[in-house]
């Protein structure tokens, strides 16, 4: 504590700094003797402040008391006057700013000190609180403030702050949410994925941004969390995570992945129908052949073999038409969320065929394919990637003679755990600065409305988010290659077991019923001839037909129904079958020609055995029902 003594003569400066002394309180205060206001320099921010009335001019007095008022924190200080003067005066003092006018050289001065430092301590306290309170109110308007939702968590995983977007997507208001986990408000599967993350972040320090779902009070949404630790200064350790609504974003990649493969896919279009035609020209063509030479009365022994020559053309046809249609409905299908092992090989060939005719119309091809592990990622994103690369080697290319222009694409296994596909073209090549900018979004060397500057960037993305890298190396009037490099999985390879019905018939009476149900009457004379030696089969071309057939107690041993019909499809027929005849459901098995909806391919994996695509061949078409068999 200080106490300033101001113009007050030594004698009675000595008695005061004695008395003040003399107190408990006063033992450590710091008596300071000036000798005019004009002396002090800087305010008097706290403590006692005495001042001497000499006894002449009252304004005289008035003025100074003023001063030494204008100089001084009011709320922290006790200004004392030591005058003689009587009750009207010293009211007057009083109104310039005194707080106490006494005679000299005044008694209690311990008393004031107490008072005084009592004071000091509440209005500290009280300021410390009003403190801590704006700095709430700031902290609240400052997390408000922030559009995102925006929570902290502390160690016990636990919400200590949050602002107002994330008490809206919790659907509660603070005042529930505070002190309180992700396990009392959301499914268990997500509050433990939550905590797994949190924790990790919790126990590295090392900041975090992952795709999470959270099922919110509007339903099922896909979140981008941003979380980090931080520390206070007691050493705690709180979590801040900022949340992002990203399903709106997703859709519309998905979208945009789909749109520039589709104008892949169109921009080969004219080849594709090529690919389709011919193999269909001499598949009619050797069918109406047959036709007509089974209309003879007999056949010579000179006309089987060209007759076996003409059968076997036309399965080969109808295999390259089934094989450009798989393709074409791979690239078309928006299944992109499948992760799983995906056969590289089967990817390039599938992109190959798609762009086979304009390739070999434009330039010399040239494969060196060679067998690689799988990796694990989609595979109608890695077929995209493919397909991107063949169109921009094709689109590269000078208008020139076919035979000068070559594109070669090399498959191999690359450094421990790779593998390296490279698109080569001899095309007209990247300045340094093209190539620095290949990849991104809309950038695109060619003439406006030909081409969204998508495809490149698209490409780098969908590798990446595999683990792997793009690489691009080209040099004007050179050429440019394309290098992907995937890392690979470490799967060993199982031999499919060889089906028990192939390779002869079966006795009639060893002979499983086979019931088959499509809509196609065609389709079901051709699977009975085709496995008649095998199961014994019967055909109906409305599924109420074969619930009738099933519920009077005609027994099969395995059924196939076709998943989009007229009238009862197959997805009708399995949950009615699920309520009339629960067993018989894990007997049945769908097949489709490739149109279905993405709620037909949920209803599938929830309900049925599996799902056989046409066109099928004998031996695809008996494992699958091998399959079913009990």
């Amino acid at each position: 504590m200080l106490a300033t003594l101001v113009a007050v003569p030594a004698a009675v400066a000595d008695e005061v700094e004695r008395a003040v002394r003399a107190s408990g309180a006063g033992q450590t205060c710091h008596v300071l003797c000036v000798t005019g206001t004009d002396v002090i320099a800087a305010p008097v921010e706290e403590g006692l402040l005495v001042t001497w009335d000499a006894g002449g001019s009252l304004d005289e007095v008035l003025e100074g008391v003023r001063r030494l008022h204008a100089l001084r924190v009011a709320s922290r200080t006790h200004l004392v006057v030591l005058t003689s003067r009587d009750d009207a005066q010293t009211q007057a003092l009083a109104e310039a700013g005194a707080d106490e006018c006494v005679a000299s050289p005044g008694q209690g001065w311990g008393t004031r000190l107490v008072a005084l430092r009592r004071r000091l301590e509440t209005e500290t306290g009280e300021h410390d609180l009003r403190a801590l309170r704006r700095t709430s109110a700031f902290l609240r308007s400052a997390l408000d403030a922030v559009p995102e939702p925006l929570f902290v968590k502390d160690r016990q995983h636990r919400w200590v702050a949050l602002n107002s977007a994330f008490c809206r997507v919790m659907g509660h208001p603070a005042e529930a949410l505070l002190g309180r986990s992700d396990h009392e408000f959301v499914p268990t599967h997500e509050a433990d994925s939550f905590w797994r993350n949190d924790e990790q972040v919790f126990r590295t320090g090392t900041p975090d941004e992952s795709e999470e779902t959270l099922t919110d009070r509007t339903g099922v949404s896909r979140v981008l969390v941003t979380k980090k630790a931080t520390f206070s200064g007691s050493g705690e350790t709180f979590l801040v995570g900022i949340i992002r609504d990203v399903t709106d974003r997703k859709r519309l990649e998905s979208q945009l992945l789909l749109a520039e493969r589709m104008a892949s896919v169109g921009t080969l279009a004219a080849g594709v129908a090529h690919e389709i035609n011919n193999p269909l020209a001499y598949v009619s063509s050797n069918l109406a052949y047959v036709r007509d030479l089974l209309a003879l009365p007999e056949l010579s022994t000179e006309q089987l073999p060209e007759l076996r020559e003409v059968v076997a053309e036309a399965l080969d046809g109808a295999a390259r038409v089934c094989a450009i249609v798989r393709d074409l409905r791979t690239f078309a299908r928006g299944d992109e969320e499948r992760h799983g092992p995906v056969d590289v090989m089967r990817a390039v060939e599938g992109a190959l065929r798609l762009v086979r005719n304009e390739l070999t119309h434009r330039a010399r091809v040239v494969c060196s394919l060679e067998p690689v592990p799988p990796v694990h990622g989609n595979e109608v994103r890695l077929g995209q990637v493919v397909l991107n690369l063949l169109v921009n080697a094709l689109q590269a290319l000078p208008p020139r003679p076919a035979e000068e222009n070559r594109v070669r694409v090399s498959l191999r296994a690359g450094r421990v755990g790779q593998v390296e596909l490279e698109v080569t073209d001899n095309g007209s090549g990247m300045t340094p600065e093209v190539q620095r900018r290949i990849f991104d979004p809309f950038f695109t060397t060619r003439p406006v409305g030909e081409g969204t500057g998508l495809g490149l960037s698209i490409c780098h993305t969908l590798v990446q988010a595999m683990g792997g890298r793009i690489e691009v190396s080209s040099a004007l009037d050179w050429g440019t290659t394309f290098r992907v490099v995937l890392p690979s999985l470490s799967v060993g390879t199982v031999a499919a077991p060889e089906s028990a019905v192939l390779g002869g018939s079966v006795a009639l009476a060893e002979r499983r019923r086979l019931l088959l149900i499509d809509d196609e009457p065609s389709v079901g004379n051709s699977v009975t001839r085709l496995v008649r030696d095998v199961y014994e089969v019967h055909s109906v071309q409305d599924a109420r037909e074969a619930l009738r057939r099933l519920s009077t107690g005609e027994r099969f041993d395995a059924i196939l129904c076709d998943l989009m019909m007229p009238g009862m499809s197959g997805m009708d027929f399995v949950e009615e079958l699920e309520r009339l005849l629960p067993e018989l459901v894990r007997r049945t098995g769908l097949m489709t020609g490739g149109a279905f909806t993405a709620q037909a391919r949920e209803f599938v994996g929830r309900h049925s055995r599996g799902l056989l695509e046409k066109p099928f061949e004998r031996e695809r078409l008996c494992d699958f029902v091998e399959h079913l068999l009990p």
